[in-house]
């Protein structure tokens, strides 16, 4: 059986890398020079933290449902 998640990726202008994680999943989280590379780790990372939990926890792990822009004053 296949599973989407949603991975949140960002660029670390220090490291010249693109970090990867998947919400609601402990240790999924990753890093690439590239983003081909990042999405063949992150198949890997969520593969390696879900063989961990029980069907329960994989069961109870968080639906992605959107993004939103926050606007603050500083």
């Amino acid at each position: 059986m296949n599973r989407n998640y949603t991975a949140y990726i960002e660029w670390d202008n220090e490291s010249c890398t693109y970090i990867g994680s998947v919400p609601g999943i402990a240790g999924a989280r990753t890093f690439a020079e590239t983003l081909d590379e990042l999405q063949v780790n992150l198949k890997e990372v969520v593969s390696l933290c879900l063989e961990c939990m029980n069907a329960e926890d994989i069961e109870n792990i968080p639906v992605f449902s959107g993004i939103s822009h926050i606007e603050v004053a500083i």
